[in-house]
């Protein structure tokens, strides 16, 4: 069975960092690139961030560029987001996205 879960998200005050975390299970995430796409209250998705399958290549959406990093670790198939100087625009339920299949989410507040 194919899984993605996400991990990582909360509240944190503008300027604050996390780091999101996606586990995939039944599939060889390297074979594919992943993306981490957003939600925020009463707007559509928004697409954020992919890396493809071996990490060498990235790909950004302009607002969050030279603050946010996606990176993967393929033997422990984990896809990464580390985001820094945190904005409330940033608020949103985060998902990660590869082989045609979705996580839960997880929710990032960012609020003072």
């Amino acid at each position: 069975e194919v899984q993605l879960v996400e991990s990582g998200g909360g509240m944190v005050q503008p300027g604050g960092s996390l780091r999101l975390s996606c586990v995939a299970s039944g599939f060889t995430a390297s074979s594919y690139h992943m993306t981490w796409v957003r939600q925020a209250p009463g707007k559509g998705p928004e697409w954020v961030s992919s890396i493809n399958g071996h990490g060498e290549k990235t790909w950004y959406l302009d607002s969050v560029k030279g603050r946010f990093t996606i990176s993967r670790d393929n033997a422990k198939n984990t896809v990464y987001l580390q985001m820094n100087s945190l904005k409330p625009e940033d608020t949103a339920a985060y998902y990660c996205n590869g082989a045609q299949h979705w996580g839960q989410g997880t929710q990032v507040t960012v609020s003072s």
